[in-house]
């Protein structure tokens, strides 16, 4: 087990006081039972006039704020200790063919089990990941006939890796993934993002994952691509294969970083999960006023003593 401490510091300053504005935090990580929770506190400047801390649709912790006095600057800092213990994944070889995960998550007439209602909702379009051929053609070589799921996503994920560079002056956040795809350049987002379209182009249900990674890795370990900032990655639905059959009793999500080409471990800290990067932002709100603004955001992952 990995012991953590976890700042995240973001600075709003404003060129013209903001008379009101309201924000919506994804700060907190979530309690998985590969990560438990030790402590997290919000430091909040200027102190928000309302507060409510609430679970969001897809079950994330968030935070709700108001500000009704009018300032020219808004600091939010995050610290949390969590312990994260490494995770056991499936054998790829054992999981089904990606043709039948994809057969059964297609509407028959029946009814649907609860676990495979839930995730029929990250197999739709949503605002930063269209579904497109293209994504399905690009991901057609990893995806071959009868293959088994986990190892043609496990492909996929190699494949991004090896043709895209990153590069975080190439995209913003609303870059289009046609043209993230067309010149191979981006960052951690856009990665998972063109992960996600291609297994939903696919017609399988796939997850936008948020976190941080561990900023100075054990010595010996190359340092990970998305440290010093938030990182993402992607989750995939895995039914069981059992007696010939999908099942989705026991079925599990299983994840994939495509920047870094790992499968997330105990160097991975999961703050939270949606459709995409625009569920789980991790401060995003609207304001009145404010004028021009500059940001600044500060990420540190570090070994708790």
């Amino acid at each position: 087990m990995a012991i953590y401490r976890i700042s995240h510091e973001t600075d709003y300053h404003y060129s013209v006081p903001v008379p009101h504005s309201q924000q919506l935090l994804h700060l907190q990580p979530r309690v998985l039972p590969w990560q438990k929770i030790v402590s997290h506190w919000l430091h909040i400047t200027p102190p928000p006039t309302r507060e409510k801390l609430m679970d969001d649709f897809f079950g994330n912790p968030c935070s709700f704020l108001e500000f009704t006095q009018p300032h020219l600057r808004l600091s939010v800092s995050s610290e949390t200790h969590i312990e994260v213990k490494p995770r056991q994944w499936p054998d790829f070889s054992q999981s089904p063919s990606w043709e039948r995960v994809v057969q059964h998550c297609r509407y028959a007439g029946h009814a649907i089990d609860e676990e495979l209602l839930a995730a029929l909702v990250f197999r739709q379009e949503s605002p930063f990941v269209r579904i497109k051929h293209v994504f399905a053609d690009y991901a057609a070589d990893c995806f071959t006939p009868e293959r088994p799921l986990l190892e043609a996503a496990h492909a996929l994920m190699l494949k991004i890796h090896e043709e895209f560079t990153f590069d975080a002056e190439a995209t913003q956040v609303a870059t289009p993934l046609l043209q993230v795809l067309e010149e191979k350049r981006g960052v951690c987002q856009d990665f998972a993002h063109l992960m996600i379209a291609c297994l939903r182009a696919l017609g399988l249900p796939a997850r936008y994952v948020s976190g941080y990674l561990l900023t100075e890795p054990p010595e010996g370990q190359e340092r990970l691509i998305g440290a010093d900032a938030s990182h993402a990655w992607v989750s995939l639905y895995a039914p069981r294969h059992e007696a010939g059959a999908v099942q989705d009793a026991g079925a599990s999500w299983v994840d994939f970083d495509p920047t870094n080409a790992v499968l997330p471990g105990e160097g991975h800290i999961t703050i939270a999960w949606g459709r995409d990067f625009s569920d789980v932002s991790p401060l995003r709100g609207v304001i009145l006023g404010g004028g021009q603004h500059v940001l600044d955001v500060r990420v540190t992952v570090m070994p708790a003593d």
